[in-house]
């Protein structure tokens, strides 16, 4: 079922709907980064993006493995990323409105794709290493350049969130090594 033409089509668009709205979601905090950082600060409309150049691929059948790394790594990361960070905000602050629920649905959704596409996945080493790089680097960039998301109270917290952030990192780099360079892993063809 993940490979017919017509889930492609229909995930391809929604994630490029999802990308544009990402991007507009960002488009305040972009006017006022500096454009040396331009490429890291969208996270999750960047993870998206790079999903659905996995899409025009798979429907190409097609494999692309850098962006099949750069998808799969942001994909799950920031979308757990943004169910757990929403989860705290709701613990600290309260509820925090549909919109805040629906951002947390869509991310959600974003790690589950990265998991359900891997075994379609065709990554060689030294993608998965520019991958970790990118990642870990963006890392670096929210955190010590002070370029992460800017979302309700998360400041105040701009520390805890680094720490975890790293380590999340850390674990799906993990998680992608496991589903996509594992000797015996699944594959499943296009």
């Amino acid at each position: 079922m993940l490979r017919q033409r017509s889930v492609l089509l229909f995930l391809l668009v929604v994630n490029i709907l999802g990308t544009i709205y990402g991007f507009i979601w960002y488009g305040n905090q972009l006017k006022e980064t500096s454009p040396i950082f331009w490429p890291f600060v969208p996270d999750s409309p960047m993870a998206s993006l790079f999903f659905v150049f996995v899409l025009i691929a798979f429907l190409l059948k097609r494999n692309w493995g850098l962006i099949e790394a750069l998808a799969i790594v942001t994909l799950i990361k920031y979308g757990i990323w943004a169910v757990v960070v929403n989860g705290v905000l709701i613990y600290v602050k309260g509820p925090i409105g549909l919109m805040g629920y629906m951002l947390m649905l869509s991310h959600f959704a974003m790690a589950v794709q990265g998991v359900l596409y891997a075994p379609f996945y065709r990554i060689k080493k030294w993608h998965f290493v520019v991958a970790g790089i990118w990642t870990l680097h963006n890392d670096a960039i929210d955190y010590l350049f002070w370029q992460m998301p800017r979302y309700g109270i998360m400041h105040l917290f701009a520390e805890q969130i680094g720490y975890f952030t790293f380590w999340l990192s850390i674990a799906v780099l993990c998680i992608t090594y496991y589903y996509c360079l594992r000797e015996n892993r699944k594959q499943f063809s296009l």
